[in-house]
Order: structure tokens, then C-alpha cells, then sequence
């Protein structure tokens, strides 16, 4: 693929590193590269990105951008981010298409997973 104008990486901000350290790898099993106190990056994921330090979270409601997960499960999927310390923004709602949910990190950072496979 040609990555000439294409998006190649995204920052999001966290109050607390290694809790999204901790929650996006019980939930997605990612892995971290620390480059200081206040900054970690994650790599092949969909797409690399990282986390820095910030008292301010994500959300639609502020008019942020929302990063969406596809799962082949949604309800497993919901169930690893409510184990891991996520919450639930959103339920499970169908649209056109298939059917998501939106979730919070411990961060406060909202983000949405779809499918398109019924259960």
C-alpha cells in the first residue's frame, strides 16, 4: 500500500499511562514501547499510535474523532472491556449494516466496536 498521504498514526490522551497500558492489553492483548514518563507507543494494531500524558480525555460529546474496533463478537468483546475496567457509553445498537457499541477506557477516552455478524 502506498502511505503517501495516508493516515499513519494516532496519539490519544491519557491521565493515567499504565492504566491504558494495562486496559488495552487485557482487552486486545497490544504491547507498549515506553519512550518516557509521559509517553508510550503501540505498533501493528490496525494502525500505530500512542498515548500521552493529559488531563483531558476523548469523547463525541467534545466533537473528537471516534476510533472504531471491528469484533467478530461483540458481546465477548464488551465483556473483556467491562472486565478490564472499560464502561459501556453506549449498548449494542444495530445500524445499516451491522450493530456496535461505543466504551469508555479508564482514561475516560470514548471508542466505539462494530460488526456485521449476527448472533
Amino acid at each position: 500500500m502506498d502511505t503517501h498521504e495516508k493516515i499513519n498514526y494516532v496519539e490519544f490522551p491519557a491521565k493515567n499511562i499504565e492504566a491504558a497500558k494495562a486496559f488495552f492489553t487485557a482487552v486486545f492483548g497490544w504491547s507498549f514501547t515506553d519512550y518516557g514518563p509521559e509517553y508510550t507507543a503501540f505498533f501493528n494494531e490496525g494502525v500505530n499510535g500512542g498515548f500521552f500524558q493529559s488531563e483531558l480525555s476523548a469523547s463525541t460529546d467534545n466533537g473528537s474523532v471516534l476510533v472504531v474496533f471491528y469484533s467478530k463478537d461483540l458481546e465477548v468483546t464488551q465483556h473483556k472491556i467491562e472486565e478490564a475496567g472499560g464502561s459501556i457509553v453506549k449498548p449494542i445498537f444495530s445500524f445499516p449494516g451491522g450493530r456496535r457499541f461505543h466504551f469508555a477506557d479508564p482514561n475516560g477516552n470514548e471508542y466505539a466496536v462494530w460488526s456485521d455478524l449476527t448472533p
